[in-house]
């Protein structure tokens, strides 16, 4: 009985044994089979915007059942196998993909096997990369992903590169610099000068022939022979022309005639056809109004310092400074068909004047500074200098006095430098303190060049000679003075600067690489003389008083004798023909006779022309373009076949303006164009065959342009500050 029980429960216990299931896998008697990944967390970590970067995670089998477990995720994460199998007691292995965009994300990996779901966090960093452009030539920039920031290294040595110079080629990379081989621009031809700009690369010009003092004969060059003089046209004009009598040319002789009827006795001008002589008088059509070439608003009021220059024009550009009302003020730069290249304001907002212009930037008077803004692009600003170079602030101390400079003591050299006259002021910024002169680069504005710290100061005349060096007229003690320098070299360490010295350029600097600059008086001192100073073929025109020799020797006082009238020159501007041999200057005439003064209504405007040889008077015109009417002129210009352009005005009688454009020839007016409109100048320029006027019409101030039917001259010192670009220096 007892033994039949025992069986009983031992068949019940087997039973409950054998029908026993333990995980989840039905198919593996006596085996569980379940898994839990390795990790809580995936982490991409930071990755580039737009890339994908693959993670790993492990599963591990928790049972000695192999299992096959579900992976889902969303985007921006993936997996690559959805179904991932894990061996019994093993492990596997389930891919994810991130793809990166630009902003920190987080999301979920869920991971199911069965009644088993787990769940891994992912992260990841989208990273936008910064466009990482290297500083210079010979420097790699990459952006490093970890830091966020651009890293530079420099490439190889012996990597090719481009020079910053246009005047180098070849370049090869050496210490992380583009060191480059000189180039050469010799075109073999003796009738032309090469030389090379850092800008534009190798330039070529013709050779400037000699003027000849033949007004019948000009000089041309010819590739074999060089500059030679060969006969003008016939009947072209060497002196004064009427209908009564007219010097021409004949076989480069210049004779007197008698004009046939139908001689051309004044030539076509914008606004007028020509005249032709009939019965002894000339006869010409009615003049209309000048055409603009375009006339474009400047959107505020033109700036400028009393004598300096309101537009300058270089390279095809013409650059006015210009102040809004609540726009601030801004550098302007149009075409030379009216569109605007850019207007850059100014970074403080306040006014700015012009100064001088060239292919290494546009130099303008800041507030106790020199700026320069780069000529082309969106017009930025190249270099801030501080006026302040006394020898207390290179000393690290603080220079007494208000430091200014202005127009006519800004002149630039071949190179584009900058050469100014300094002088600075009281307080009050009218007692002169003290003065120097100063050459600054014209890639940096730094200093290459100071002369020393001399007492008093004030207005003062600067002229560049290519081929000598520069000229300083200081009108209150009467000197003119002359200055040669030859530019700081780096030495062979890299640091300590060399000099290449000329005659009166004394030792450098050591630790600053800036040279002595010293002045040597001529013995031609010209006392008295008004701010102004003009230079061509080896002729100084110093103070509206006397004709100079380049050397120091006199040539002649200018005679302003006027007999019972009185003459006051004006300083500005003062015109010298390419050959030196004439000076044009202006001067306000008062025909009292009692000796009383004039009041403004009665001052009259004359152009009067001298010889260079001993200073006496060639001619004599009235330049205002109503003898009745009180006027005001602007501008003059030397043009073509020995012309003189000018623009002035004259106030009408119901108190409105009208301004002209006028020809003088020889000591005659032998044209005149009127604006069209009634307008106010605040100034002007000639440049090429165009006059370019800032001026006021019906309230809005405007950039207008006008042909003037001839070109402006180009050599020797045909304007104001020598060129359209105001940069004081004398072309051969």
């Amino acid at each position: 009985m007892f033994r039949a029980r025992a069986r009983w429960w031992l068949l019940v216990l087997l039973v409950l044994v054998g029908g026993c299931r333990c995980g989840d896998d039905p198919g593996v008697g006596g085996a569980t089979a379940s898994f839990r990944p390795q990790e809580e967390v995936v982490d991409f970590g930071r990755v580039l915007e737009g890339t994908q970067v693959r993670r790993s995670l492990t599963l591990v089998a928790t049972g000695r059942a192999g299992v096959t477990v579900a992976a889902v995720t969303d985007a921006p994460f993936f997996v690559v196998v959805s179904q991932i199998v894990v061996a019994g007691s093993g492990t596997g292995t389930v891919d994810i993909l991130f793809s990166a965009g630009n902003t920190p994300v987080q999301g979920e990996l869920v991971l199911t096997a069965g009644r088993t779901t787990a769940k891994v966090k992912l992260t990841g960093v989208g990273v936008r990369p910064l466009a990482c452009v290297p500083t210079g030539e010979c420097r790699d920039s990459r952006f490093d992903l970890e830091s966020g920031q651009c890293i530079e290294s420099p490439q190889a040595d012996g990597a090719s590169c481009i020079p910053g110079s246009r005047c180098q080629e070849n370049g090869r990379c050496q210490a992380g610099v583009c060191v480059g081989q000189p180039r050469t621009c010799d075109d073999d031809n003796p009738c032309t000068v090469d030389s090379c700009s850092p800008t534009q690369g190798c330039v070529t010009a013709s050779v400037a022939c000699p003027a000849s003092l033949n007004p019948c004969k000009v000089g041309v060059c010819d590739r074999n022979a060089g500059c030679q003089e060969v006969d003008v046209a016939d009947f072209s004009p060497c002196g004064a022309v009427s209908c009564k009598a007219a010097q021409v040319c004949f076989s480069g002789t210049c004779r007197t005639v008698k004009p046939p009827d139908g001689f051309v006795c004044a030539p076509a001008t914008p606004c007028q056809d020509e005249g032709k002589c009939s019965a002894g008088e000339c006869l010409r059509p009615d003049a209309g109004d000048l055409e603009s070439v375009f006339s474009a608003g400047l959107g505020g009021a033109p700036v400028a310092e009393d004598g300096g220059p309101v537009l300058l024009v270089d390279d095809g550009t013409v650059y006015a400074s210009v102040c809004g009302e609540d726009a601030g003020c801004w550098l302007a730069a149009y075409t030379e068909g009216g569109l605007l290249r850019y207007a850059s304001p100014y970074d403080d907002g306040g006014a700015r004047t012009l100064l001088a212009a060239s292919d290494a930037g546009v130099v303008v008077l800041a507030p106790e500074a020199l700026e320069a803004y780069a000529p082309r692009g969106v017009g930025e600003l190249r270099w801030r200098t501080s006026l302040a170079i006394s020898d207390a602030a290179l000393d690290g101390g603080t220079s007494e006095g208000v430091p200014g400079t202005g127009a006519g003591r800004v002149a630039l050299t071949k190179e584009g430098d900058v050469l100014t006259y300094v002088t600075w002021s009281g307080d009050a910024g009218t007692e002169p303190l003290r003065s120097r002169l100063v050459l600054l680069s014209a890639d940096a504005g730094v200093p290459l060049a100071l002369g020393p710290e001399e007492d008093g100061g004030g207005a003062a005349r600067l002229a560049v000679d290519d081929a000598r060096g520069a000229y300083l007229y200081t009108p209150w003690d009467g000197r003119l003075a002359f200055t040669e320098w030859a530019l700081p070299a780096t030495g062979p360490d890299g640091g300590t600067a060399v000099a290449q010295l000329g005659p009166y350029l004394s030792e450098v600097i050591e630790d600053g690489g800036v040279a002595s600059l010293s002045l040597e008086p001529l013995d031609a001192g010209v006392p008295g003389g008004a701010p102004s100073l003009a230079l061509a073929s080896g002729r100084l025109l110093v103070g509206t008083r006397a004709f100079v020799d380049t050397d120091g020797g006199v040539l002649g006082a200018l005679d302003w004798d006027a007999g019972s009238r009185t003459l006051s020159p004006l300083a500005e501007p003062v015109l010298m023909s390419p050959g030196g041999t004439v000076g044009h200057a202006l001067a306000l005439a008062c025909d009292h006779t009692d000796g009383t003064p004039c009041v403004d209504a009665e001052l009259r405007t004359v152009l009067r022309s001298f010889s260079s040889d001993d200073g006496h008077a060639l001619s004599e015109v009235d330049v205002l373009p109503a003898p009745l009417l009180p006027g005001t002129f602007h501008e003059a210009a030397l043009l073509e076949q020995s012309t003189v352009g000018v623009l002035a005005d004259a106030a009408l009688p119901n108190g409105q303006r009208q301004a002209w454009l006028e020809w003088i020839a020889f000591g005659n007016k032998v044209n005149q164009c009127a604006l069209p409109g009634r307008v106010e100048v605040a100034g002007a320029v000639f440049a090429g065959d165009l006059l370019h006027v800032a001026l006021r019409r019906d309230g809005v101030w405007r950039l207008e342009s006008y042909p003037v039917g001839m070109r402006a001259e180009s050599r020797g010192w045909p304007q104001r500050n020598a060129s359209p670009a105001g940069t004081r220096r004398a072309v051969p």
